[in-house]
């Protein structure tokens, strides 16, 4: 089995109930990385598979469950990092990204992904700031669409873990 997988079982980033999910859709499971990457043997695991395995210039991520990947890849990697938040903001700089992705080669890093919505909105906004952007690892993919719908946009959807490899 996958070291990930393991370990994601491990720190109990699997939940069985019953789940509404960001998209909207019922799920009798939950996985949740946030709170399993708060574990730092966890997050040292993923981003050390994330920062060895992947070539970038910036390594990006989505508010909210994007952030900790991205600091800490950032750190491993010694590359920069850039935060795209869920929203722009109605003051200050308004900026949606913070940090620099203009020319860059950005990976995008997701938690988790299902239908793909937040990693296309993520990958529009790094394309809009003019970053070369058409890869997101997620650390879990559910298989529920987010690979299909990413290609369709010209995206590589790389998971570190499919939800069928720990169910």
């Amino acid at each position: 089995m996958n070291t990930i997988a393991d370990l994601l079982l491990k720190y109990k980033a699997i939940e069985f109930g019953e789940f509404t999910l960001a998209s909207g859709k019922k799920s009798p499971y939950y996985v949740d990385v946030k709170t399993a990457v708060t574990n730092p043997d966890l997050l040292v695991a993923i981003v050390s598979a994330i920062a060895h395995t992947h070539t970038f210039d910036v390594v990006a991520g989505v508010a909210v469950g994007g952030i900790p990947l991205a600091v800490a890849t950032s750190i491993i990697s010694k590359k920069p990092y850039a935060i795209i938040r869920a929203e722009e903001k109605s003051h200050g700089k308004k900026d949606v990204i913070i940090g620099t992705v203009k020319d860059a080669n950005v990976l995008l890093v997701e938690d988790v992904t299902t239908s793909g919505g937040s990693a296309l909105y993520g990958i529009c906004a790094l394309r809009a700031a003019g970053a070369r952007a058409d890869r997101v690892v997620t650390v879990v993919d559910r298989e529920q669409g987010a690979g299909e719908m990413l290609r369709q946009q010209g995206v590589h959807l790389l998971p570190l873990v499919k939800v069928s490899e720990i169910l």
